[in-house]
């Protein structure tokens, strides 16, 4: 089982001269992205008290979303032979092959929840699959076609690390939300004074929701992302994101829990207490979720003129350099212009930075990078 492990990381590894079109490479990489999907959707479904979401139990209980996922598992069927077909090496489709058999002896679109002890806890399974296969599907493509740097493969250095810091904030989702929760939560118990606020913002056309949470919660986002620059303590959680020597889209899952649970419990207090509507609220979600990944993509463009009222990935990807002159700028999330206003602004007309990372020795692997804020004064 380790032999044909490392064989599936090297192939995933492959240099990019082997993973050309007619290689083999790209249908099985994409079989193996929707036979993992696929496995974990049915096993939600299976097991839906423990590794089900309840906000996406609707979904997965929809006769046309099964539809998807016979879908989801016939295109990994297919693309795994056609990888099979045309690749030399074979751990990649026989992979992905392997994980589609296992969600359809599962019981594949036709699963039928099993019996469970509800204790109220769950792991988000499902939320992971979604997450994955949504950025996966979006950006992977335009990594591929148009990178900002040609070299850098998919499965660059550090991925397996990356991928796992979005599979356990995936599966503590519950847990994540409880704790990001309580501060809004608080507030809403404690907040009669709040009550005209919340009327005239809930009264307010729903673009002009949309923006005005956009801007509220990237103003708390930018004041709180400073203070984890600033003050050394703070600095050792967030040093943990900045650990990475690569950008792409799978870089922004890695953040320390500490700082998960932080800044989500900070930034959503403007949504969750001053009356915005729930589709608002949930479109915000998700916009996050996307732009998250985006801004910091593999993807060409420096986009001078646009750089100037929203936040793209040049921008962001000077927040992460290694220069002197990118450090400690760029907080902001979505408007730089807070960062002018602010005096933290630097985007130089059609420069990128060279490096990524900080000076300082982060270790490798989840465990120890979660341990590294609390031991980083004895080193």
């Amino acid at each position: 089982m380790a032999g044909f492990l490392k064989k599936l990381v090297r192939d995933l590894e492959a240099p990019i001269e082997a993973r050309g079109f007619g290689t083999g490479w790209f249908s099985g990489f994409f079989a193996l992205l929707l036979a993992m999907a696929g496995l974990c959707v049915v096993v939600a479904m299976r097991w839906p008290d423990l590794f089900a979401t309840p906000q996406l139990a609707p979904v997965l209980a929809s006769s046309g979303f099964r539809l998807v996922i016979h879908g989801i598992l016939l295109s990994a069927y297919a693309l795994a032979l056609l990888s099979l077909l045309l690749r030399s090496r074979k751990a990649l489709g026989l992979t992905a092959l392997v994980i589609a058999l296992a969600a359809t002896i599962l019981g594949g679109a036709a699963v039928q929840a099993r019996e469970t002890h509800d204790w109220g806890i769950f792991f988000g399974v499902d939320f992971f699959a979604v997450n994955m296969i949504a950025a996966g599907i979006m950006f992977a493509p335009l990594e591929r076609f148009v990178p900002h740097r040609a070299e850098q493969r998919l499965f660059r250095p550090e991925w397996r690390e990356d991928l796992f810091y979005y599979l356990v904030s995936s599966m503590l989702v519950q847990l994540i939300t409880f704790l990001t929760l309580a501060p809004s939560s608080y507030l809403n118990a404690q907040g009669g004074m709040l009550t005209g606020v919340r009327a005239t913002i809930a009264g307010l056309p729903w673009l002009v929701q949309f923006v005005l949470a956009m801007f509220l919660t990237d103003l708390a986002q930018y004041w709180f992302h400073r203070l984890f620059h600033r003050i050394p303590f703070l600095w050792g959680f967030h040093a943990v994101h900045h650990s990475a020597r690569s950008m792409d889209w799978l870089a922004g899952g890695r953040m320390h829990f500490v700082e998960i649970v932080l800044l989500r419990g900070v930034t959503s207090l403007p949504l969750l207490t001053l009356g915005f509507l729930p589709s608002v609220m949930q479109a915000y979600v998700g916009l996050v979720y996307v732009y998250s990944s985006l801004v910091h993509a593999n993807i060409r463009g420096d986009f001078d003129r646009l750089g100037r009222f929203i936040v793209v990935p040049r921008f962001h990807h000077w927040h992460h350099a290694l220069e002197a002159e990118g450090v400690d700028k760029n907080f902001a999330i979505h408007f730089p212009w807070l960062d002018r206003l602010f005096g933290t602004h630097y985007f130089p007309t059609g420069k990128w930075p060279q490096g990524y990372g900080v000076p300082e020795a982060v270790p490798h692997g989840y465990f120890a990078q979660m341990r590294y804020p609390f031991v980083r004064k004895s080193q």
